[in-house]
């Protein structure tokens, strides 16, 4: 699959585009899922993401294990399950072109949420705090995830709803997409959505995602996080509804 120069250099972004959002850049990861359904394929392109996922959460997990704990990863994990359970079963039921519609779909959910977020932080806010929203975040997150690798903008607003300091809030979201990740691969593994040909492409791919890790922690002090999430939100947005139109 990697053979063709054009299609190595694309997924070599959608790679680099893993490791960075694992630095902070959380929307740069709706890049990451259209690319990689571009590649693979949509359903393919789920479980071809996911030990690069898991690769990017074991780098920086370390880097953050001193901040956060894991009391609300628990809190989110039980609707969180819920959500992957649904999503698996979706998954293993729809067809090609469906995967590819929902998938677009959950990009612009999660593109709408981040870009509202930015918009009106306070009201934002305001609903994140309310009784239903850790339930509801929990599920639609698991949903998110299992269906398209992009849960993080929700789950980032439901953190930041609780007035968690930065560093924090990127110790407890690596501690949760880690373990969720894990929950994952055999549901993945069941649905044939990873082989040893994706993992032979994994290996050529996770160089960049450590060339992501690193370079984002640059990009966090030399470079506008809103101006940059802002084009991430533009560019996703457009990506998405590409998978959805045509």
């Amino acid at each position: 699959m990697l053979s063709d120069p054009w299609i190595y250099t694309k997924a070599l972004v959608a790679a680099l585009c893993i490791g960075l959002a694992k630095s902070g850049f959380i929307g740069i990861s709706m890049v990451s899922v259209v690319l990689l359904a571009d590649v693979y394929g949509s359903k393919a392109s789920v479980g071809l993401a996911l030990p690069l996922l898991i690769a990017a959460d074991l780098m920086a997990y370390p880097a953050f294990v001193r901040h956060g704990t894991w009391r609300p990863v628990w809190k989110l994990l039980g609707p969180a399950l819920l959500g992957l359970a649904l999503g698996w079963w979706v998954l293993g039921e729809i067809s090609e072109l469906t995967a590819r519609r929902l998938i677009g779909g959950c990009v612009l959910v999660m593109v709408g949420t981040q870009a509202l977020r930015q918009r009106w932080p306070v009201g934002f806010d305001r609903l994140a705090e309310s009784g239903g929203f850790g339930l509801g975040a929990g599920v639609l997150g698991g949903f998110a995830t299992m269906l398209a690798n992009a849960a993080g903008p929700v789950i980032q607003l439901y953190l930041m709803a609780r007035k968690i300091p930065k560093m924090e809030l990127i110790g407890i979201g690596a501690r949760f997409f880690l373990l969720i990740n894990l929950i994952k691969l055999p549901l993945n593994a069941k649905l044939a959505l990873i082989t040893t040909d994706s993992l032979l492409d994994n290996l050529k791919l996770l160089p960049a995602v450590a060339v992501g890790i690193f370079s984002g922690k640059w990009l966090l002090r030399h470079v506008s996080q809103v101006l940059f999430e802002w084009l991430v939100v533009i560019f996703a947005t457009l990506a998405g509804l590409r998978m959805i139109f045509w």
